[in-house]
């Protein structure tokens, strides 16, 4: 049903900025403002799992207001949105990837704000301490596990001796991930280069320029990249250059694996401290970002690019979820 639902609302976009909402809600509803960077699956599913959420917890189209808008994977909208929020005077706003939960966190002290899809809240200034945010925001994190996804490049490429990390330059989550790869690699003895994309146009020129260069691409949980996964894919696949990734978002999308995590139970997280909020009157400056478990982590690997790279999956990873490039 909430499939449907964000279908429904997924047609407002963020220039009309019209709120949406359930037919039976009446005027003194729980009026909750959902704002998404951009469509792609990672961001899907932590919208879907906090529907899912609070559906379960009894808040449902009869009783709240949803005001769901996306930014389009536009900064300028991200704060239009989060203005147009305050002035409605919502409940509480869920903001899910890290430039749209820095322009609602920008945008009131007030109104309970709760994030998904930030890999570091307090390095990308949204809250004071992950431990201890004392603000009005709190939220879950979606930091992957990055040496393991750099152990798992290891495991099925072998005899690669130059990764290109690429990223968004613009993307704090990009960033730090990085960062976190560059450190990995190091202690690996694997040599990197950093390959930066400011916008979509540049992704192909980007992916080109790494032909001859490198023999892999390591990718994080990059907002612009999981949208545009397909046109790296293009390019690195048929130049032999497969691409260990973030998400299984992207791995369905051409890349060749990921020990990623579940978006969709990050969502359900994230309903259940709205519920807190909502319900039991608890505030986020007293709730901490809270985490995935390693457990919660599922390794995917694309078998269409593993034949079409000539890559054999190593015993030991046999049992991954395996998928096909999406058509």
């Amino acid at each position: 049903m909430n499939k449907l639902l964000k279908l429904g609302l997924a047609s407002v976009t963020a220039l009309s900025l019209v709120a949406c909402s359930g037919t039976g809600a009446s005027d003194d509803s729980t009026k909750i403002g959902i704002i998404q960077l951009a469509e792609h699956p990672a961001l899907d599913q932590a919208y879907e799992g906090f529907m899912d959420g609070l559906e379960e917890a009894g808040f449902t189209e009869e009783n709240t207001v949803f005001d769901y808008q996306n930014a389009s994977n536009d900064q300028s909208n991200c704060k239009t949105i989060a203005d147009k929020f305050v002035n409605d005077g919502d409940d509480l706003i869920y903001a899910i990837a890290t430039p749209a939960a820095q322009s609602v966190a920008q945008a009131t002290s007030d109104i309970p704000i709760l994030v998904n899809a930030v890999t570091d809240p307090a390095a990308s200034g949204i809250v004071k301490d992950n431990e201890a945010p004392g603000g009005n925001v709190t939220g879950v994190s979606d930091l992957t596990p990055v040496e393991e996804q750099i152990d798992l490049l290891q495991q099925l490429l072998p005899d690669a001796k130059k990764v290109a990390v690429m990223y968004c330059s613009s993307e704090d989550n990009s960033k730090i991930q990085a960062e976190m790869a560059e450190k990995a690699l190091d202690e690996a003895g694997i040599e990197w280069e950093e390959a930066t994309v400011a916008d979509s146009s540049s992704i192909q020129q980007v992916t080109e320029s790494l032909i001859g260069k490198v023999d892999a691409i390591y990718i994080p949980t990059d907002n612009l990249l999981a949208e545009g996964m397909s046109a790296v894919a293009q390019v690195a696949n048929a130049n032999g250059i497969p691409c260990i990734v973030g998400e299984s978002g992207m791995v369905t999308n051409g890349g060749l694996a990921t020990y990623g995590i579940d978006y969709h139970k990050l969502g359900e997280m994230a309903a259940q401290q709205a519920v807190s909020i909502l319900k039991d009157g608890k505030s986020p400056a007293d709730m901490p970002i809270e985490y995935l478990s390693a457990e919660d982590c599922v390794l995917t690997i694309n078998k269409t690019v593993a034949e079409e790279l000539g890559i054999t999956i190593p015993e030991d990873l046999a049992d991954a979820e395996m998928v096909e490039t999406a058509s």
